[in-house]
């Protein structure tokens, strides 16, 4: 890499240039006389025209070591090999023929918005490493992560603000109405993966075993065609009963379905929780007036659920993991 610098003009050819100038010759003439460009007898007339003198006029501040193409190149060399050393920039600012010191080089890739790090340490991955790694990653974006939430209808608006003078929190614009066991509640049964939200469905009466079976038939693998999951499917649950009941373990084999081995008592680690908290701040909006009403409207804003919001969700299944260890397994943030 050699970039040639062009030198200066002597004061004598430019008086010639402003000689020729003024006699009436044009700046093609002039160029081809004196073997000029002609870009560069326009400027040199221009700067006569403006300030009277071809002389050099005082900089503000310091000449610069590095020019703008000395600078512009270095940033290259860098970009091509972040390894290499000052010393070795040195030396190809000294063959451009602008010689100047490393600390003069690292100001200027620093203007340049490079900065000198201590490289990161990592495992050396080898293409089989990497494809592992590759594969394990899509298992985990293919899980299919479950759960049940029971919502009450009153308990959607129990926190409610409202603009009041002192004195006035009971009367009765300034209050939200109760009714016992919150208005009636419904119990929901949801999935989802990094792909998206599966089905949400509403569970009747009581929730045991057997009904479990019904809903993972009718549903789960729906949702996973749904998702484009493929075959192997991996599916999430917790330790409830009726999830490890024989029927639905008889299932979930003949389905050919693996279960993510799950430690009891551990919501933090289930993505799902925080879309719940979503759908529950968004239905919060709409003020469902009855049970019909209430579950029409989560199903609605279910289906709303953008599929960045579950990805996003299903990227913080390590970060769990992580802050499971740093608690020494008690309960994390999450």
């Amino acid at each position: 890499m050699r970039i040639m610098r062009s030198k200066e003009l002597s004061e004598e050819l430019k008086d010639r240039i402003v000689a020729r100038h003024r006699s009436g010759q044009g700046y093609k003439k002039i160029s081809a006389a004196l073997k000029v460009p002609k870009s560069t007898v326009a400027s040199i007339i221009l700067k006569w025209k403006m300030f009277g003198t071809t002389r050099t006029l005082p900089r503000a501040g310091r000449p610069a070591k590095l020019s703008y193409r000395g600078r512009r190149a270095l940033v290259r060399e860098v970009k091509k090999n972040p390894k290499i050393t000052l010393a070795e920039l040195q030396r190809c600012s000294q063959e451009m023929g602008e010689s100047c010191r490393q600390s003069t080089i690292t100001a200027a890739l620093q203007q340049s918005g490079l900065y000198g790090r201590v490289a990161c340490q990592k495992p050396l991955l080898s293409a089989r490493h990497m494809t592992a790694r590759m594969e394990f990653a899509k298992r985990h974006l293919k899980i299919l992560w479950y759960d049940e939430t029971k919502i009450e209808l009153f308990g959607l608006n129990s926190k409610r603000y409202v603009w009041r003078q002192p004195g006035t929190a009971h009367h009765l614009s300034n209050t939200v109405p109760t009714v016992k066991h919150g208005g009636g509640s419904i119990m929901l049964w949801g999935c989802f993966s990094a792909a998206g939200t599966g089905r949400l469905v509403a569970i009747e009466g009581k929730m045991n075993a057997a009904k479990y079976r019904d809903i993972l038939d009718k549903n789960l693998l729906q949702s996973a065609k749904d998702l484009r999951l493929g075959q192997r499917l991996t599916f999430q649950q917790n330790n409830d009963p009726k999830h490890t009941a024989k029927i639905t373990k008889e299932w979930l084999h003949n389905n050919s379905v693996t279960v993510l081995e799950w430690p009891s008592q551990s919501p933090d680690l289930n993505p799902i929780e925080h879309l719940w908290r979503d759908l529950t701040m968004a239905v919060h909006q709409c003020f469902p007036s009855n049970l019909t009403e209430l579950e029409r409207i989560y199903k609605e804003e279910w289906q709303r659920i953008p599929k960045s919001r579950c990805e996003k969700l299903v990227a913080s299944f390590p970060r769990r993991f992580m802050a499971v260890l740093a608690q020494k397994g008690a309960s994390t943030k999450y």
